[in-house]
């Protein structure tokens, strides 16, 4: 697997801290925050009409740079050592790569307001009357979960067909099928909602998949500490 034991330590606890930081938005469980969990957009608690907004950004970008930092780190070292290129093990390292800087881009384009729970802000956003940071938000959102599901499925692959991280080898595979469940949920609600059928319960299907991706973060953490000690 593509990740030199000399800087593997330094990638498992830059991803896990990530994998942590990504986890934030369960704060909403003991802060009062006003948004309606089941209903409205993860990226909602950081938009720029919410009190809370500030929080939510700094840990957006906070796991996105740490996630970064080590995806760039494990994808340098993967190119340096031939003996560890392995082509699913660089695609994967890269949609992780992408993933950070996605995330940590959401946390400068954040949405001016939040449009599951606020008819106003959808009518604006309908009518292309937000900011642009605003209409971009939803393209660096687009990155940075094209960029997960690429790291999960080729590193995940990687881990199995390279016999290699066998924690993630295990159990990676179960957290790719919920995720692509999850995914599809979510767009599946983002299209009705954007006719105007309701939200479909939106919100619980964008935290499941945002959860399922912190914790695989979190496995692909541990399995390359696991990795470096044996």
């Amino acid at each position: 697997m593509p990740v030199h034991t000399r800087s593997a330590r330094l990638v498992a606890v830059l991803v896990g801290l990530g994998a942590a930081a990504y986890t934030a938005w369960v704060l909403e469980v003991v802060l009062s925050t006003g948004l309606n969990p089941v209903e409205t957009y993860v990226s909602e608690l950081a938009a720029q009409d919410q009190p809370l907004g500030g929080i939510f950004r700094a840990t957006d970008f906070t796991a996105g740079l740490l996630v970064l930092t080590g995806g760039l780190l494990a994808l340098i070292r993967t190119a340096r050592h031939a003996d560890t290129r392995r082509p699913w093990a660089v695609l994967g390292w890269a949609g992780v790569t992408l993933f950070g800087a996605a995330t940590a881009a959401d946390a400068w384009l954040p949405l001016s307001c939040a449009p599951t729970a606020d008819p106003v802000c959808a009518s604006r956003e309908t009518a292309g009357l937000v900011p642009a940071t605003h209409q971009a938000h939803a393209v660096s959102s687009a990155l940075a979960m094209a960029g997960a599901l690429l790291g999960m499925l080729a590193l995940t692959l990687a881990a199995r067909r390279y016999g290699r991280f066998a924690p993630l080898a295990r159990r990676g595979p179960a957290l790719v099928v919920a995720e692509l469940l999850a995914t599809a949920w979510t767009l599946t609600a983002v299209m009705l909602f954007t006719a105007g059928r309701g939200t479909w319960a939106l919100g619980a299907g964008q935290r499941l998949q945002v959860l399922l991706v912190a914790l695989w973060l979190g496995l692909l953490a541990y399995s390359v500490h696991r990795e470096r000690r044996t």
